[in-house]
């Protein structure tokens, strides 16, 4: 009887060993049926809502300035940001902010430029006059048309959302950090004046604010340079904070949002390939457009000045690469 003791205790060890094997095993695969679950999910509405918020140019996938087409996955790409003034959710109208980012594949770096709105440039077919007005007079096309004649650089995707998709954004997301230069009241999205206060110093943004932030420029000593410095701030903080992993669970409110107020030609091929720039964003190199402020017929114009504009032009230029790729071609 003895000897039967420590056998019995053996065999309800087994036992129990083997109830909890098979209790980690149930919720083992519950769990990952649930993740599974998710994913496919997430898979599946990132897919939809990509698809709905495609809406390609008329000149086709390929820019004039490009002899062969571009695939993110394996080449430096071009990516132009337009932020609309447009309320009604048609995604029409002046442009109130332009950014011009490229991607450079061999070392996964990102170099922006922010277009000051009121920059006074050639629009085709509409002569000389404000760089805003290009969307309004031709849509996306002529937007995208107009900046590559600027900086004679190839654009190859773009990506436009209107003031409520970048207010829900944000929102989704918890806000964003930026450090504020200096107090400012400004009007919110609704129009009302001074009502947004910011003070200065670091900070989270919820939306609102953050539209505030990146469309005051009267009251900023450096006006369009200064607001466009904030814009590119707004992007690289957007970029970072949609990174993070403590984001993930908002990002069904974003895709809701995306899907309503913004259009790309980027597929989710092209999409999914950017996770190779994450590294990057908090070093993105922003070069900086300069001019002066004129009138003509007492409109308010911002002169570029086209030295500075020639060494932004072939700065993007290297980090694509044209340049070079043009040496290697020619006999």
């Amino acid at each position: 009887m003895a000897d039967n003791v420590p056998r019995t205790r053996i065999r309800r060890r087994k036992t129990r060993t083997r109830r909890v094997l098979k209790i980690f095993m149930i919720l083992g695969l519950i769990s990952f049926v649930v993740l599974g679950t998710l994913v496919g999910y997430f898979f599946w509405k990132f897919t939809t809502v990509a698809a709905d918020t495609q809406d390609s140019l008329d000149r086709g996938e390929k820019s004039e300035k490009r002899e062969v087409a571009v695939d993110p996955q394996q080449d430096n790409i071009s990516v132009l940001f337009l932020g609309v003034d447009d309320r009604d959710g048609e995604l029409e109208g002046r442009t109130d902010a332009m950014i011009l980012a490229t991607f450079n594949k061999e070392d996964s770096s990102v170099k922006m430029t922010s277009i000051p709105r009121d920059s006074l440039v050639s629009i085709p077919g509409h002569g000389e006059d404000k760089i805003t007005h290009a969307h309004a007079f031709g849509g996306t096309d002529l937007a995208v048309q107009t900046v590559e004649d600027m900086l004679d650089v190839p654009v190859d995707y773009y990506v436009k959302l209107n003031f409520e998709a970048f207010i829900e954004i944000i929102n989704a997301l918890n806000g964003i950090e930026v450090d504020v230069p200096f107090s400012f009241t400004e009007q919110d999205s609704e129009g009302n004046d001074n009502a947004i206060a910011l003070e200065e110093g670091t900070q989270m943004l919820d939306g609102e604010e953050a539209l505030a932030y990146a469309r005051m420029r009267k009251q900023d000593p450096r006006g369009d340079i200064g607001r466009g410095d904030r814009q590119e701030e707004i992007v690289s903080a957007l970029i970072e904070r949609g990174a993070s992993i403590s984001s993930v669970h908002n990002y069904d409110d974003v895709l809701d949002s995306v899907g309503d107020h913004m259009s790309m030609n980027l597929t989710v091929g092209n999409l999914v390939s950017f996770h190779n720039y994450i590294g990057s964003v908090d070093n993105i190199d922003q070069l900086q457009l300069q001019g002066s402020d004129v009138y003509y017929d007492d409109i308010y114009y911002y002169q570029l000045d086209p030295a500075v504009t020639n060494e932004v032009s072939q700065e993007l230029r290297n980090h694509l690469e044209l340049d070079d790729n043009e040496s290697a071609e020619s006999p």
